[in-house]
Formats: C-alpha cells, structure tokens, sequence
C-alpha cells in the first residue's frame, strides 16, 4: 500500500524536496493512523479555474486519499500584494471587493475535486495583517536582497532596469511565513513557484518550528495548442466553468500526444491502466479517439455530471459524425439587412469583424451547413444557422 501511495503521489511531479520525508509521514499514516498536513496557496485573482490550475488539485486529491489533510490557503493578504512570479513587471493589485468574489468562486470549483471533510479553508490576512510593523520587518530581516535578486524573474527585471516594487519582494517571504504560521509538512505548487516553496522550508528553520515542510512541483500544463502553458491570455484554456459541450469538445481537440500529459495529470485512472491504454493505442487495438473520448468523458463529468457529459459525447457526435446541426442553439434576433460579419460577432460566435472575415475567406464560415466565401454578404429577412468551425453555432432571425 506505501508503495502504491508513493507512486501515485509522485505521478507526474517535476520535482520532491525531501521525498524521505514524505514517506515517513506516509508510513506513520498507514501504521499509526496519524494524519499530516498539505498546504496550496491560491491568490484570487480571477474568478475562474482553468484545467491547468486543477493539476494541484488533483494532486491534493491524492494526498487526501493516503491520509492528508489539506490547507487551502487562499491568498487574500498577498494578493493585494500581487504575486511577481513570471511577471515582466509589476502587476496590478486586487480590490477587496474583486477578491471576494474570486475567493467564493475558487473554492465553489475546488470542491468539484477535493473532499470538504478533509480540507480546512485558511485565509493568510489572518496572521499576517496582525503581524504589524515589527514583525514585517523582522520577516524581512530573514533574507538579503542580493538573494531575492537570485529569482530568475527579479534578475532579468533589474538587469532590464524595469521597476521593481519593495513589496515585491515580501511575496515570497509571506508566502514562507505561512508555513510557518500553518506548521505545514508539506507544500505543493508550480514549478514557476520554486524560490517561494523552499522559503517556507527556510522560515520554518529560521523561525524554529521544529519541521521542514516537504515540497513536491508539478509541471505547468501545456494548453490546447499544446506548446505554450495554459493561460485565459493565450485563449488555449479549458475552463472548469465552461458549458458541457464546449468542454467536451475542447478535450477531444488536444493532440494525442497531449492527450496522455492530461491522462497523467487530470485524470483519476491508475498508472497501470493509462499504460495499458498506451499500449493499446501503440499496437493499433484501440483507436486514439476512443481513449480521447474516455478522458473528455471523465473531465466533463467532474465538473458537470455524467449525463450532461454522456449529451456533450452524443451531440459532438451528432455535429461532427454525422454533420448535424446542434439540438440546442443560441437564438438571435436584428432587424433589417446585416453584413455577414457583423452577424457573426452579434451572435457570439466571432470577436471581430476582421476575424469574421479572415475565417471566411479560410472556408470556416457556414451558413446553413453551407461553406460561404462572400466576405461582403448581407443576409435579408429570414432564418438562417450560422457555424464557424466545427463547435460554433448560433441562430438568427433577420426581421
């Protein structure tokens, strides 16, 4: 049982800093029954999750099937401070109000994933906003600038001479301290998020509290392009609040290269049974499809429900198996003739006019399941479907 533990604990992850100590509380665990603690930090600053911010989840998840208890720490404190990690320069800071909003919403979605009954919900401007003065300038005591300035991020910034603000550099110091104040065993994050992880095991040292947490990073999840991280910016996310259908879709999209990053880090098969889909897949017994269908299957019905993923399977294969129209559609209403482009923005199925046209003269626009090449059409009164792609629909009713 240890070693199965260790092993799906360890899947997927970039790096473990003190693996022993995982095992050893992995072990108290199974022989004692004593439980041991896992902490995430999630700065609020946008309302939605992407797939790729569900990889610590699901690797909380795990923990929390081999005896963890899991500290969701939310970040309302730092991010009125604004993490600096990856960033070209300073990023602008949360409002109270915005982080909120964001905070209900994160942990709405996290619990699609992890279990309520073993995650404690912790709010960092708990302890730091009491820390005070003296206490934030004892913290920042604790570390020299010459080695804040060894971050990659910081370097190339002062290097550039692009500004950098003093409260940057607290980040990774409140971040440290929450380790401290929380007395974590270990700590999970990005790979991006490195300096900031082990400044908790240092604080926890400097601070003397007994333990070094343990830190285990996982890979940054590529997007649909399946090159660059997943990110809103870059328009190649899956979020976990898009419709059944949009996300089924977007899954089935991935390359099947990618597909086995998002088998490893998504989803909840065992190593022993991914492998034996990639074995199937390499002799030809099973079709790429097939075990595309079966992830997107999983992802959907997690954060949605098995029959809203089993309609999102049967109306992807009604549109693009059979080259049928959708059973649900937007409906649209204008009044007087419109250029073609113009409705096509109108119904949200395009965000420009000039993207309108680029995907017409490309032979991605269809009106009534057929292909229109007419950048200049004008639509009189009448019905009509209009289709970009293979997954944008809508319809419209020209008064």
């Amino acid at each position: 049982m240890l070693e199965e533990a260790l092993r799906e604990i360890n899947r997927g992850s970039a790096e473990v800093i003190d693996s022993e100590r995982i095992e050893k509380l992995l072990t108290a665990y199974f022989q004692e029954g004593k439980t041991y603690t896992v902490k995430a930090g999630f700065d609020p600053t946008a309302p939605d999750l992407h797939l790729g911010h569900t990889v610590l989840l699901q690797k909380l998840a795990t923990f929390q099937k081999y005896g963890a208890r899991v500290q969701f720490l939310i970040g309302d404190f730092t991010a009125t401070i604004g993490d600096p990690t990856g960033k070209s320069a300073t990023r602008k800071v949360l409002t109270p109000d915005d982080i909120k909003k964001n905070i209900s919403s994160y942990t709405t979605q996290a619990f699609k994933i992890l279990d309520e009954s073993k995650t404690d919900i912790v709010y960092n401007n708990d302890w730091l906003e009491p820390l005070g003065a003296n206490g934030m300038l004892e913290l920042a005591s604790t570390l020299t600038v010459a080695r804040m300035l060894e971050r990659d991020d910081f370097s190339k910034r002062y290097a550039s001479n692009t500004p950098i603000a003093v409260s940057e550099f607290m980040y990774p110091l409140l971040q440290g301290y929450d380790s401290v104040h929380l007395k974590s065993d270990i700590e999970i994050g990005g790979t991006d998020q490195k300096f900031n992880l082990l400044m908790g095991r240092q604080l926890q040292k400097v601070y003397e509290v007994q333990k070094q947490q343990a830190v285990l990073m996982m890979p940054i999840l590529e997007g649909l392009d399946g090159v660059q991280k997943m990110s809103k910016s870059l328009n190649n996310y899956i979020g976990v609040t898009d419709e059944p259908n949009d996300m089924f879709g977007k899954v089935l999209s991935v390359s099947d290269e990618l597909m086995w990053r998002f088998y490893e880090l998504l989803s909840t098969e065992s190593l022993e049974n991914i492998e034996s889909l990639k074995s199937g897949v390499a002799d030809g017994t099973l079709h790429p499809k097939k075990v595309k269908e079966s992830l997107a299957l999983e992802i959907t019905t997690r954060f949605h429900s098995e029959e809203k993923a089993n309609f999102a399977k049967a109306e992807f294969d009604k549109v693009h198996s059979k080259s049928q129209i959708p059973t649900e559609i937007e409906e649209y209403n204008c009044d007087g003739e419109v250029w073609i482009a113009k409705a096509l923005v109108d119904c949200k199925i395009e965000p420009s006019t000039s993207q309108a046209r680029r995907d017409i003269k490309q032979g991605a626009v269809k009106i009534d399941q057929v292909k229109i090449s007419d950048e200049q059409l004008q639509l009189s009164s009448g019905e009509y479907i209009l289709q970009v792609g293979k997954r944008k629909f809508a319809k419209l009713k020209v008064n």
